[in-house]
């Protein structure tokens, strides 16, 4: 009998180190996927709401949800059989799938060139805004025989379809009309309870700008917002998504809590909009003084995001109304989402510095710099050339670089972050001491922004930027530490001769130099290759679990 336990506890044991021997599985690449999004809680001082605010609040997410809807929509003709044929099958990778595809906002990864991760699709350049079939020439050459269909074939608000063998542009008030109808209701049934004056005219006109396809009137009304609690914008802003010209606008909606305390201590700075126009490092005919000198910055906390700036990489502050009769008339509104800010920087600043910074400058990489610099990033979309001058015709920045326009404007609002960082440097509104903190915790989070994907905007203007920077000598790669540093005696030079570079090109509209300086330096190079390949282990962005929805 013992020696049948014996035999039996030796066969155990075997088995056991057998198991512990077997290689582990190695994760596959949609395990890689998802762990490039860490989950984050995401949540606010409900306490700064009265009872018919938190009514407002409930009303809003809901049309925030509609968002999701439409934007789900624009990205991907397929998107809804896409997704119905995952959530049917039992498969664990089709699960994953699905998981990453809610993150995406489609089969596509946006954090790789939209590589899709489903079979079998493919995303074309013009999103779902136009014919899957069709190229920038059959549209170019018909606005050259319909030279009348220009307007409205441009506009933001407009989706192109094919009829026969013509081209039309259906609004989109037409084009998402059950959706815009029921987001349009939830507006006013928020309006209903909305005490403040202010947010009640904006739900009420924005409401309407659903039906009728004008959101001129509510863009204002959004801009007169005072002394309000809830900070809200929904509707059709950036123009990212389309990728063939940067014309046509996808839905979203920032639904937020303004932070009191902290957006006092940031009010200073939209007093200097206009001595950050003047200080811009191009002749002063190119310079734009036409824009509105109200500037609000809003610190808040979010709530909840929907469509485009919830697809992929989490928006850390928005600089709206993109309209530029809007901002000639009142400027723009800079809105700061702290809560977003204080997780990205605990979860993603702090790890990859560590990695990719010199030593000698990894102490000056703070949450002040990252907080600062997007606040003047901000800023910076208020200033520069907007209407411009084009073979003697009347004519947008936007219109002129066409596909490249997101990339650079992106690229433009990044240099002169830190170009207006000196600049409140030079006015005392930061100490000295702040100039390490902004040039080291930028450089920093290049590698942040770059790990999005440098075909994607954010992330292809920082590789401008990097590249720039390193081929002049502000930035400095270490081959043997793997480390890179900013070179102090360079960086103030080789930038301001960056942004008139950039600035010139968005100020003659010029779209051939456009293309060459993203041909030229949004492009891994070696050093940024590498660096980038060691944060292969650390996630990209967070992934929100709103405690709204919860």
């Amino acid at each position: 009998m013992k020696n049948l336990i014996v035999v039996i506890i030796l066969f155990f044991s075997l088995v056991l180190t057998s198991c512990q021997n077997e290689p582990k599985e190695e994760p596959t690449d949609m395990d890689k996927k998802l762990a490039n999004f860490v989950e984050t809680d995401v949540n606010y001082d409900e306490t700064l709401l009265d009872e018919n605010q938190k009514i407002v609040l409930q009303k809003l997410y809901e049309a925030a949800k509609v968002m999701d809807d439409i934007f789900l929509n624009q990205v991907y003709a397929q998107n809804e059989e896409v997704e119905m044929m995952l959530e049917k099958s039992a498969s664990d990778l089709d699960k994953q799938k699905l998981e990453y595809f809610k993150i995406m906002f489609g089969p596509f990864d946006r954090l790789d060139h939209n590589k899709p991760f489903v079979e079998g699709h493919s995303k074309p350049k013009g999103a779902n805004y136009y014919p899957a079939d069709l190229t920038k020439e059959e549209f170019e050459n018909w606005l050259k025989e319909h030279p009348e269909d220009e307007a409205v074939f441009t506009s933001e608000f407009t989706v192109i379809e094919r009829d026969g063998d013509k081209l039309v542009a259906v609004p989109y008030s037409q084009r998402y009309e059950a959706e815009l109808i029921r987001a349009s209701d939830l507006l006013k049934e928020a309006a209903k309870f909305a005490d403040n004056p202010t947010l009640k005219k904006y739900l009420q006109t924005r409401a309407y700008a659903f039906l009728s396809n004008d959101y001129y009137e509510s863009d204002m009304a959004w801009m007169d917002l005072k002394d309000h609690t809830i900070e809200v914008i929904i509707g059709p802003y950036e123009v990212y998504e389309d990728e063939m010209f940067n014309y046509k606008a996808a839905f979203e909606s920032f639904l937020t809590i303004v932070d009191p305390e902290e957006s006092k201590k940031v009010k200073i700075f939209a007093n200097y909009l206009d001595e950050m126009e003047s200080n811009l490092p191009i002749p002063d005919e190119h310079k734009n003084f036409d824009r509105g000198s109200e500037s609000p910055i809003v610190v808040v906390q979010e709530v909840f995001s929907a469509g485009d700036t919830k697809a992929g990489v989490q928006t850390l502050a928005f600089n709206l109304p993109n309209d530029e009769r809007v901002r000639k008339a009142k400027g723009s509104k800079k809105v700061m989402l702290k809560n977003i800010h204080e997780a990205k920087f605990e979860k993603l600043m702090k790890p990859i510095a560590e990695i990719v910074m010199d030593e000698s400058q990894l102490s000056n990489v703070t949450f002040e710099g990252f907080f600062n610099h997007t606040l003047m990033h901000e800023m910076s979309h208020g200033v520069g050339p907007g209407f411009i001058s084009k073979n003697g015709a009347k004519t947008e920045v936007k219109k002129e670089l066409k596909e490249t326009y997101s990339t650079m404007e992106e690229c433009k609002a990044d240099i002169l972050g830190m170009w207006n960082n000196l600049l409140m440097i030079e006015k005392g509104i930061y100490p000295a001491e702040f100039e390490n903190e902004m040039w080291h915790t930028f450089l920093a989070g290049v590698f942040r922004s770059i790990r999005f994907g440098i075909s994607e905007a954010h992330g292809g203007g920082n590789a401008i930027i990097y590249n720039y920077m390193l081929q002049n000598g502000a930035y400095e790669y270490n081959e043997t530490t793997q480390k890179v540093k900013v070179n102090h005696e360079k960086a103030e030079e080789v930038l301001k001769k960056l942004a008139t570079e950039v600035l010139m090109i968005q100020a003659l509209g010029d779209y051939d130099a456009a293309k060459k300086m993203i041909t030229d330096y949004a492009v891994y190079s070696p050093s940024m290759r590498t660096l980038v390949d060691k944060l292969a282990d650390l996630p990209v962005d967070i992934k929100p679990n709103f405690e709204i929805e919860k």
